[in-house]
Order: C-alpha cells, then structure tokens, then sequence
C-alpha cells in the first residue's frame, strides 16, 4: 500500500541516449543554484584577483564564445537568468562532446514553472518537432550551424544542443523507443555498481574518451595525464551538512596495479597519522615507498633545503614584448659576475645515507610542515618534519652518521657542530643548526625544529583514525591562511609595481594575489583532508572539507 501511494521517481539516467563522455547529476540543482548565488563567497570571489585572472585567460574566453554561440542558436542569452528559471530540482547534465559543448539537460520542473520560462515564451521564434508523441522546438543559427532544441513533457524540461538528443530523450521518455540509455554503457553501470548512494551531486566519467581528448589535455588544470590513463572510468559523489563537505571518488583501472601493496605497509601509513601534531600546517603520508622518494624527502625538506633546476614545462610560454631592458634598477642582490652558490656534497655522505635507504625495507613515510612568524612577525619561517617507518628496527647509530655525514660537508670543514647532544627523547646537533633525530624500534623521524619534534614524540600513544590506506594528508586552512600571505607578499613585493609593458595592465601575482585572494575567499574552509585506498582494481579516494561556520 505505501509503495502504491508513493511510487519510486523514476531514475534521470533512463532518459538519457548513450554516448555521453560525462553525466552530471543533482538531487535538487534550483536550490544548490540559489544557495551559491546568494552566497559571500560567490561575491567575494568575482571581486578577486583569482577571478579576474581568470576572466582572461583562454578558457574563459572559449566558454564566452560559446555562450554567444548559444544565444545567437536560441535567440536568448545563456545567462544566470536564464539559469535560474530553468533550474528544477532532480537535474541531469549529460555532455556529449567537449569541444563543442554538446549537452543535453533534463530537469523535473513542473510543466506550470516551464511555461513560464522565457525559453517557452519564446518558442514562436522555433521550428516545430515531434518526437515520442510530444512537441519540441528546435532553432538553428546559419552562421555557425549551432542548434537549440527545447521541450516540456509532463514535468520534465528538456533542453539540448543537438536535435537527435533531445528526439532520443523524448522516445526513451515515452518508452516506445529501444534505443541504448547511458545505463546500458559499461563505463557507467561499472562506475554506479563500485559506489555507494547518491550524494547531492553526483558526476560519472568515461575516462577512456575524455582523457585521449585535445580540449581535456589543454585544459585540464592538474596536467596528470599520464596518471589518468590507468583508468577506464570514475563516479564521484558529493554530500554536504553543516559544517562538513564529503566527496568519495571511485576510478576503475583497466587492469590491476603492477606492484602489489602489502597490508603492513597499508596499516603503517595509516597508522603514522597518529603521529600528526594538531599544530601541522601540512602532512602527508605514503604507503611503501621507494628509497628514492625517501632519501629526495630528507634531502629536499631537511638536510640540503635549495632551488633546485625549475622543471621542464609542457605549456607553451606566455610571451611578453618589452622595450629590450635587461633587469631592473631595483634588484640589485642578484650577482652577475659568477655563478650561484652550491651547497657542496662528498659523495661519501651521499652514499652513506642512500645506501642505508637502499638497504632498508620501507614501510611508509610521512612528511609535517608547519609555519611560524618571528619574534617581530616580519618574517615567516617554515618548519619540517619525516617519519619513516621500517619493516626492521633501525640502527640508530648508523642513522646518526650517515645524516651527520650527509650534512657535515654543508655546515663545516670539521666535525664542529655535527655531533651529537641527548635531549628528552630525541637526539640534535651540537652546533647551530637544530637538526634532531629519534629512533623508536621500526619509526625514525627527523626534524629541522625541536618543537615540532617534541610535538610528534608526544602523539605515540595515540591511536590512528585510519585503518589502512595508500595515501593520506591534510592541510589545515585556517592556521596557514595569514601565514601563506605575508609569505609569498614578501616574495613578490619588488614585482607588484606598475607593469613592465608600457600601456599593458599589471598581471596580478601568482602566489601574493591570484591564490592568496582564493584563499581568502574560501576563508571559512578550515580544513581538508584526503585519504587514498585500494580495493583490486578500484582506488577509493574521500576528500572532507571541514567549515568553520
């Protein structure tokens, strides 16, 4: 009786033609939409500099061309009017093609609210269709060849840039049609089978078509490509309370990993989180990883912190004409004359300290970054610290030398300042660079800051909150903000003058201006936290984004 009263609502997907490279799915899309439009952080963020860098650059531009496209095909401007009157509550957005945005988009609107639109007013201006026994418009611009085709059936509004959409969503509709539906497509039934309910959005992806695509490889901000062709699809499901935003992400791989991860290497990153002071700015935590990346953590982090060669970069460089000067009057502590200072490495050190990596069978490692400002808050100072987890106890002896031999050649040209002095529970150079070390059975850590030492020493009894993973690390938001600020401010105080193109506006700084006004925008974001896990051919990944308020 109650299932007579209430029937199921009929899913979204059973309308939607197969085909489609992403599906894009609201439980109730108007109030998410009104939500975001009346929100501070919508009017903090179009007043940013992040926004209006963005506003130039070549996405943006694209998507205004097609924005005109659209109005020229419906004979009205897509705009957030537009958005908003044809918003309903369950959404789909299906997109068949990135180039040239080809959708189709079905929303549950009351047929009252759908003739109220401007879209239906103005269907005098558009062709007559039938299809599945309904009535649709459809609108072609000659100039471009785009085309707009609308239609209302019962409570559903249905809009889509192609004409052959739109007619297969009203036959599947209808149920007369025996065409294919997304359901039927492996990459989707595979993607909604390895993942839990629906969350307020959900959005599942053909990676195995999107990924080979010229648009996706040019805009997709990551530039992770090659990671991305491991998988064959992913479904990503979007909740959201209070005070707590969860994504959980699924991707497919097309075959299983090539190195197997072992269970004790799985519990121990997991369990080094434990170790995470509540202070940490920054961590990170890694299951079984390779000597290499240990022995490039320590020596990058803490023992030879430098600017190392800048990577080579796969995006064409942006060109800035200039009058022909070389450098400016105002740097004037940049040397000319010889090359830069290198920190100089024996290779005995090198080798001491990699051939003990090498040796050693590693667990898991975990990296915590905190910052700070000085006594007279001019400067801000960045601190770091490694735990590296074994499957054997560590010789604390051969550590101590290796790292004291490593560093030696750097600080010295004897052995002043590299011995070792006991403190309470971790061992530090004599000299003036405070480098501490403690070994604790199977867990080294190693520091550049006895605070944050002492801090990670004191969490040993803890017990971890994650039980097994690949990856986990989190970045506290509120505690960084300022500091990342007055940081990068003072890198990039001697570039924020006036352009260095006569008559060309000023580009806002990357890091002082462009991030730091994301930053602050999204200021109520107090944290967020990824954890990373492996089920056969499947990588579980649960992003949260913790509110302040």
């Amino acid at each position: 009786a109650h299932s007579a009263a209430n029937p199921t609502e009929p899913r979204l997907s059973n309308y939607v033609p197969a085909g489609p490279l992403l599906y894009l799915e609201a439980k109730d899309f108007s109030s998410l939409l009104g939500e975001w439009n009346s929100s501070g952080q919508k009017k903090q963020w179009v007043k940013s500099s992040n926004y209006e860098v963005f506003s130039r650059s070549r996405l943006f531009l694209r998507l205004n061309d097609a924005g005109r496209q659209f109005a020229a095909a419906a004979g009205l401007p897509p705009d957030m009017n537009f958005l908003a009157e044809v918003a309903g509550t369950r959404s789909v957005l299906a997109l068949y093609d990135i180039g040239n945005l080809q959708f189709l988009y079905i929303a549950y609107l009351p047929s009252a609210k759908s003739m109220q639109t401007t879209l239906w007013q103005a269907r005098a201006k558009f062709e007559p269709r039938s299809a599945g026994g309904v009535d649709f418009y459809l609108r072609r611009d000659p100039e471009s060849q785009k085309e707009v085709a609308f239609a209302v059936s019962g409570d559903y509004l249905l809009l889509a840039t192609r004409e052959d959409l739109l007619a297969g969503a009203l036959q599947l509709i209808s149920g007369n049609s025996q065409s294919r539906t997304v359901e039927a497509e492996q990459w989707w039934s595979q993607s909604v089978a390895s993942s839990g309910s629906p969350g307020d959005l959900r959005m599942v992806l053909n990676l195995e078509k999107i990924v080979p695509s010229p648009y996706f490889r040019t805009y997709w901000v990551q530039q992770n490509i090659t990671d991305l062709t491991q998988y064959s699809a992913a479904i990503s499901d979007f909740f959201r309370s209070n005070k707590l935003y969860r994504e959980e992400r699924v991707l497919i791989r097309k075959s299983p990993p090539v190195a197997a991860l072992t269970p004790d290497g799985l519990e121990a990153a997991a369990d080094l989180i434990r170790l995470v002071p509540d202070s940490a700015g920054i961590y990170e935590a890694k299951a079984h990883p390779s000597a290499d990346s240990c022995f490039d953590l320590l020596v990058t982090k803490l023992l030879a912190p430098r600017s190392g060669p800048v990577p080579s970069s796969q995006i064409a460089p942006q060109v800035q004409l200039t009058s022909g000067e070389t450098g400016a009057g105002s740097d004037l502590e940049t040397r000319i004359d010889q090359p830069p200072a290198q920190r100089s490495v024996t290779a005995e050190g090198t080798t001491a300290l990699k051939e003990l990596l090498d040796q050693t069978k590693l667990l898991a490692s975990l990296q915590v970054q905190s910052t700070e400002r000085d006594r007279a808050g001019v400067f801000v100072k960045i601190h770091s610290a490694i735990a590296l987890v074994a499957a054997s106890d560590w010789n604390e002896g051969n550590v101590q030398s290796a790292l004291a031999d490593f560093a030696g050649p750097g600080l010295t040209a004897s052995r002043l300042g590299v011995g070792w002095q006991q403190k309470s529970g971790y061992q530090e150079f004599d000299g003036l660079w405070p480098l501490a070390v403690s070994v604790h059975g199977k867990s080294l850590l190693v520091s550049d800051d006895p605070t944050l030492m002492a801090a990670m020493l004191s969490n040993f009894n803890r017990k971890s909150e994650v039980k097994s993973a690949v990856f986990v690390a989190g970045f506290n938001h509120s505690r960084e903000r300022a500091n990342f600020a007055r940081f990068s401010g003072a890198l990039d105080r001697p570039n924020l003058g006036q352009s260095d193109v006569p008559g060309m506006e000023r580009q806002p700084q990357f890091f002082s201006e462009n991030l730091a006004s994301l930053s602050s925008t999204l200021a109520d974001i107090a944290a967020e936290r990824i954890a990373i896990r492996t089920e056969g051919e499947r990588d579980l990944q649960t992003i949260t984004y913790e509110w302040s308020q």
